[in-house]
């Protein structure tokens, strides 16, 4: 998470495997872009996009262009700023699986140096399909392309792998050609503002972490959901499913972010280090129980905002008797002192009532009520709210009397959000997390084993779901909460799930 001025960083060379791709046109360009127009970015940088189509300079700047004006936060670009940039731009035709065509990056790099006369980070963007991964290191290595341990980096998207043995495979064939701390594992999740202001929050408050465990605090939740369906991924989302696309990732790295000890410092490895531990302290999952803590469900059709939706089986390229889960709830404990007996309970889905991404810690009643007993005055229990989106802010839910002369209790919110600021004065994600890799922090990336430990944890959910198919798909219309099952799930702990409020 370190922040640096274009005086401070050193020059950068990004070579972009999917160059002609919708990440790069949507996300990594516009990030880009958002970071040389706020002065993060040397002087000195190259951005080599790579596809296979015939493309020159000048029209692949030009798509470029059109994915910044259509994504960036700031709008349209200004021309003369984006005429500075795009300078730095070129298009490189190659052939991924191919190690002859990586000669001509080798080249363009030696160039590149030999012209600014100075050492460059070189970032190898794998904006590609998963299986490519392994492909483009082995190619990189075949090429001889460089590879300083201390200045070269490689970037890999999510998913990383599909199940634990695939990850560990993984890793060791990245591993045999970079180090770990050359590899970076993108999770954009962990980018957002407000995630960053989770710990900000945690640790430089004193009056949080005497509150932060097992004394005060009921239990957690974590909710990712999206009103949205799978819109064009059918092929991908029937192989992985919910609980591979959100929950082995973007939500196991938040429970640790929340469950977490306080670090010793900011150093990358000290923070990975406590969400490790984290992830090596949950109870282990026993498959002759998974029924009592997980749920799933998938979503039928239904109307959205006014307008028919299809159910997850009627999809592109999805089976008519698909058994892919679209939605998952799970329960998990903590083992540790701090979080012993505490539910983390987990939840996603797709087709929902509403997006919004929302932890919500729950504390504990008051131990004795002093106030009458009447209905409508009993005091509330008091909430944490820590919204992510699609509005960013942290809410503290408090107790407190209503104006007038009667002894009535009212709740109110203590709230930190950004609703003074614009979208475009918010970084995103992505922006957040390439500039770190410039500065070569790993804080924000996961680590080989935090990625095998989270696989290791949900492995016997998945195979339980593949090996015990469901009659009852579809079980939840578009546009509900889910199905019943994940409502039981929770209810039957006396809880009940938090939502952003109802449509008016």
């Amino acid at each position: 998470m370190t922040k640096t001025s274009s005086e401070e960083t050193t020059p950068a060379i990004f070579i972009i495997f999917g160059g002609t791709g919708d990440l790069c046109r949507r996300k990594i360009i516009p990030a880009l872009y958002n970071l040389y127009l706020e002065n993060r970015l040397c002087q000195n940088f190259a951005i080599i996009g790579t596809g296979r189509s015939e493309l020159t300079d000048v029209n692949y700047r030009n798509t470029l262009l059109e994915g910044v004006n259509e994504f960036s936060r700031r709008g349209k670009a200004n021309k003369e700023d984006w005429s500075k940039f795009a300078s730095n731009i070129s298009y490189q035709i190659a052939d991924i699986k191919d190690a002859a065509s990586y000669q001509a990056f080798g080249s363009k790099i030696d160039a590149l140096k030999t012209d600014w006369k100075l050492n460059p980070s070189i970032t190898y963007y794998c904006a590609v399909a998963p299986d490519l991964f392994c492909t483009i290191a082995e190619n990189i290595s075949k090429s001889k392309l460089e590879n300083d341990p201390d200045t070269t980096r490689i970037i890999v998207e999510k998913p990383f792998g599909r199940d634990l043995e695939s990850a560990k495979e993984l890793n060791k064939r990245l591993l045999t050609i970079f180090n770990e701390k050359q590899i970076y594992r993108i999770d954009h999740y962990l980018g957002k503002e407000v995630v960053q202001n989770i710990m900000a929050f945690r640790f430089a408050n004193a009056i949080m972490e005497p509150l932060w465990n097992r004394n005060h605090i009921e239990h957690v939740q974590i909710s990712v959901t999206e009103q949205i369906g799978i819109e064009d991924r059918g092929s991908y989302f029937e192989s992985a499913g919910i609980l591979r696309d959100m929950i082995q990732n973007h939500l196991l790295q938040l429970l640790c972010t929340i469950a977490m000890e306080p670090p010793i410092n900011f150093d990358a490895d000290v923070v990975r280090d406590r969400k490790v531990e984290v992830l090596h302290a949950m109870r282990k999952i026993v498959p002759g129980k998974i029924d009592m803590i997980a749920a799933r469900g998938q979503y039928g059709p239904g109307w959205v905002e006014g307008k028919k939706v299809p159910g997850y089986r009627e999809e592109k390229n999805v089976d008519p008797n698909s058994n892919t889960e679209t939605y998952a709830a799970l329960k998990f404990y903590v083992d540790n002192w701090r979080w012993q007996g505490v539910p983390f309970y987990l939840r996603t889905g797709k087709r929902l009532f509403k997006s919004a991404s929302l932890i919500t810690i729950q504390f504990r009643e008051i131990p004795h009520n002093m106030f009458n007993k009447e209905e409508g005055n009993v005091p509330k229990q008091n909430r944490l709210v820590i919204s992510i989106q699609p509005d960013m802010g942290i809410r503290f839910q408090l107790e407190s009397k209503t104006p007038g002369l009667e002894m009535s209790l009212n709740t109110v919110d203590m709230v930190f959000d950004y609703a003074g600021k614009s979208k475009s004065d918010s970084p995103e994600a992505y922006e957040t997390l390439l500039l770190d890799i410039i500065s070569g922090d790993q804080t924000l990336f996961m680590r080989a084993d935090q990625v095998e430990s989270a696989w290791e944890l949900i492995m016997p959910v998945l195979d339980y779901w593949a090996k015990s198919g469901t009659a009852n798909f579809p079980n939840y219309p578009a546009d509900s909460w889910g199905p019943e099952n994940a409502e039981a799930l929770i209810a039957k702990d006396g809880f009940h799930w938090f939502n952003l409020p109802e449509k008016k």
